[in-house]
């Protein structure tokens, strides 16, 4: 058994990230030998308790430079960390958190802080000899059902869809490289689709990739992505999804909702939820009420019968995670990693979900390099399901690629099911 690693050096840089903003990369070297490289995605759809981003402020890169956090990294992390053995994962991030000194990592920046933790870990990984996926989990094995975003809308586009993301699942698929053949056959078909409804100006596409079509009801969207799925011809295979971040479009100081141009209360909206549900064939639900309304999240969890996923509900926080299962506010967590700034947080975050009987789905931002990291974390944790955008442009098929890579080096011990979400589909006239 290999002896506790020293972190022999460490440093941080400015790169840019898929919308051309500045993010950080972090490298950090163990024993004179071995490197991890971490880039740290960024948010624009983001909830209000989620571990605070450093950004410089003022002109330079508009205000959203990451000097700060880069010499947050360089200064005072290094100092710390410098000629330091960690024993684990576990206590590199407790020595963060606790140098940090903020419940949100305000001090230092969370983009520090998780550059950090994120490239020790492939450290670790590349002094062991395996891959990380590997590195966190000698049992991991099951690869995750995409959940492929390819109409756009909310903050990631200039459309007036206020649903965020319409999304397919190739549950029915037998394989990793089975469904992203699905997905991208039913993108081009989407693509001749649009064309020929809306005009070239339909396949701009937004922030994950996905296009955005001059429309503002989620039904015509569902509806195109349908005889999408349909003319590519994998129609009993699939089944959708949507990522309303409703918390974008809920009036606070009336305590209403205003989507397609109508105004509706909690109940309203649950019941629209509902009818969606029945007609099309939606099997999952991210954020569909408002970040703080634990109590209509149970409500729609209890009656829906599908997949409820807390995102900006829970912004992948161990303390939030647990008043939910309490609550039965939600039934499956969206896991973002930069959301709490540490590995270590966002795995027990994942460890309360799976012991309650959630999902958890391991997503990506709409700020992502290609940095493929989040494809090994998915797999380390069993997760069996991953968001990361449209299977098109090179920061979401960086994630792609890397999980037929796994795919490949799991062989025969490789799982793919998607069985328990084509089992949730409904028998509306679009199901």
């Amino acid at each position: 058994m290999l002896d506790t690693p020293t972190i022999t050096a460490l440093k941080a840089r400015e790169v840019l990230e898929c919308r051309g903003l500045p993010t950080v990369q972090v490298e950090l070297e163990l024993d004179g030998i071995y490197t991890g490289i971490a880039d740290v995605p960024s948010g624009r759809s983001t909830g209000s308790a989620e571990a605070f981003e450093l950004r410089d402020g003022g002109s330079r890169f508009g205000g959203f430079g990451v000097l700060e956090a880069v010499a947050s990294v360089n200064g005072e992390i290094a100092q710390a960390l410098l000629e330091s053995a960690p024993p684990s994962q576990r206590e590199l991030d407790r020595l963060l958190c606790e140098l940090d000194g903020t419940p949100e990592k305000r001090r230092l920046g969370a983009n520090a802080v998780l550059g950090v933790s994120l490239a020790y870990a492939r450290a670790r990984a590349e002094r062991l000899g395996v891959p990380l996926y590997s590195a966190l989990n000698a049992n991991a094995h099951v690869l995750p059902v995409p959940l492929v975003n390819l109409i756009n809308g909310g903050r990631h586009a200039s459309n007036d869809l206020d649903i965020q993301e319409v999304i397919v699942l190739p549950a029915g698929a037998g394989s990793m490289l089975e469904a992203m053949q699905w997905s991208t056959e039913i993108n081009l078909a989407l693509a001749e689709i649009l064309l020929q409804r809306y005009g070239k100006v339909a396949l701009n596409t937004g922030d994950e990739g996905g296009y955005a079509p001059p429309l503002a009801h989620v039904e015509e969207a569902l509806e195109l992505l349908h005889s999408a799925v349909q003319a590519a011809g994998y129609g009993a295979g699939c089944v959708y999804g949507l990522d309303a971040a409703a918390s974008h479009w809920y009036d606070a100081e009336g305590s209403v909702y205003r989507l397609a141009g109508k105004t509706l209360d909690r109940d309203a909206l649950i019941a629209h939820y509902l009818r969606l549900i029945a007609d099309y064939g939606i099997v999952t639900i991210e954020d569909p009420l408002n970040e703080d309304d634990f109590e209509g999240f149970a409500e729609i969890t209890a009656t829906s019968g599908i997949q409820i996923v807390g995102d900006d509900l829970l912004v992948t926080n161990p303390d939030r995670v647990r008043t939910a299962v309490g609550l039965g506010a939600a039934n499956s967590l969206l896991w973002k990693v930069n959301q709490i700034g540490t590995l270590s947080e966002a795995f027990d975050a994942a460890e309360i979900a799976h012991r309650a009987g959630w999902t958890v789905v391991v997503s990506e931002r709409s700020g992502e390099t290609e940095d493929a990291i989040i494809s090994d974390l998915v797999v380390a944790l069993g997760a069996g399901q991953i968001k990361t955008g449209a299977p098109v442009r090179g920061e979401r098929t960086a994630k792609y690629n890397r999980l037929l890579t796994i795919e490949e080096q799991l062989g025969e011990s490789a799982v793919y099911d998607g069985s328990a979400l084509l089992s949730r589909a409904g028998s509306g006239a679009l199901a």
